[in-house]
């Protein structure tokens, strides 16, 4: 072997295996992004805004923080509240289920979510409340198992939205996803807020393919069905 090629073999070897860990990398990233894929593809053509929004007997509004006051809602949570008003007023939907956290660290978030509707004009006959929807499997799950709701709107900002539809047509309910409003929301808080949603689709996927039972379990409730005739 000549000097001139026993130089070059060790900087041969060093390239492939930088190109060996460059591929195992790519092989780990499109694995660890499957459930991330797999919410967002699986939302695709149920995703409108506001102003495109379909039509459905129910719209379903996804709880978060509540203010510091532990009275009004925090922005986000606002903002989804100000979106349902809308749809009820312009007559797209008819009864609207808030679901979130009744003993939340920041407040009881379908009681706050309650007061804020009716302050908005809409009927409290037809607002219905599920304190027992822990997270956004929850929520789906409870609105189809316990609440009997089979077709809906979802109502969250965008950075939620397609892991939101997703869980509720994985869990039976024929779900369109409506954005929210969010005027408080930046830039800054948008690239957050999507971040910590590509590594929630993880615990979606893990949750959606067990079967996990909701928190809470509770007898069926005909308060949406009562709402609805009311």
């Amino acid at each position: 072997m000549t000097d001139e090629e026993a130089s070059g073999a060790p900087g041969r070897g060093r390239v492939r295996r930088l190109r060996r860990l460059a591929v195992l990398g790519v092989a780990v990233l499109v694995l660890a992004s499957l459930p991330w894929l797999w919410t967002t593809f699986t939302a695709r053509g149920h995703v409108h805004t506001e102003a495109d929004a379909p039509s459905a007997d129910v719209v379903i509004v996804l709880g978060t923080a509540v203010a510091a006051d532990r009275q009004r809602p925090g922005e986000r949570l606002a903002g989804r509240l100000e979106t349902a008003a809308a749809l009820v007023t312009s007559g797209r939907a008819t009864v609207v289920l808030v679901s979130g956290d009744g003993g939340g660290t920041s407040g009881d978030e379908p009681a706050v979510m309650t007061s804020y509707l009716t302050e908005r004009g809409v009927d409290p006959r037809r607002v219905v409340a599920d304190p027992f929807g822990l997270d956004t499997y929850d929520s789906c799950a409870r609105a189809r198992q316990v609440y009997g709701v089979e077709r809906a709107l979802i109502v969250t900002q965008s950075y939620h939205l397609s892991r939101a539809v997703t869980l509720c047509r994985h869990l039976g309910l024929d779900a369109d996803g409506v954005v929210a409003r969010c005027d408080g929301c930046g830039a800054a808080l948008l690239a957050e807020k999507s971040v910590r949603d590509y590594f929630a689709s993880g615990k979606a996927a893990w949750d959606a393919a067990r079967g996990r039972a909701p928190a809470v379990h509770s007898p069926a409730d005909p308060a949406v069905q009562n709402a609805l005739r009311g």
